[in-house]
């Protein structure tokens, strides 16, 4: 009886570390992606004050020259705000893909393994 007891200690305790090392890899996976997506959204906001300020030129250029100057650089700006929007669409996607920042499969597993090691003592 005392080997079956240190059975399961050990094989509870070799249980425990596993779930730890689960939630520290899951907890890593969902760190880069919160890295990820505010780097993304850190150059959204870059690419979004390039824009303004070739608008800004835009506006200069437009006042300075007639059509063909302003015009180009009010192609600038379209391209410059739709990478923006692009960098901001996905980064809020890759912040959204990481949250809960909770390791949610180790947490299942550990319940999952409590419910059968309850059981297993019922028998």
């Amino acid at each position: 009886m005392s080997e079956l007891v240190q059975r399961a200690s050990q094989q509870l305790t070799e249980l425990v570390r596993g779930e730890l090392r689960l939630a520290q890899a899951e907890m890593k996976e969902k760190g880069r992606r919160y890295g990820k997506g505010g780097g993304l959204f850190g150059g959204a906001g870059v690419v979004g004050f390039l824009m303004l300020q070739a608008l800004v030129a835009t506006a200069i250029a437009a006042l300075a020259v007639p059509l063909p100057v302003w015009a180009a650089a009010l192609v600038v700006t379209g391209v410059l705000g739709a990478v923006a929007a692009l960098m901001a669409v996905t980064g809020k996607k890759e912040v959204s893909r990481a949250a809960p920042p909770v390791p949610e499969k180790a947490i299942e597993n550990v319940k999952a393994d409590v419910a059968e090691i309850k059981e297993s003592a019922h028998r």
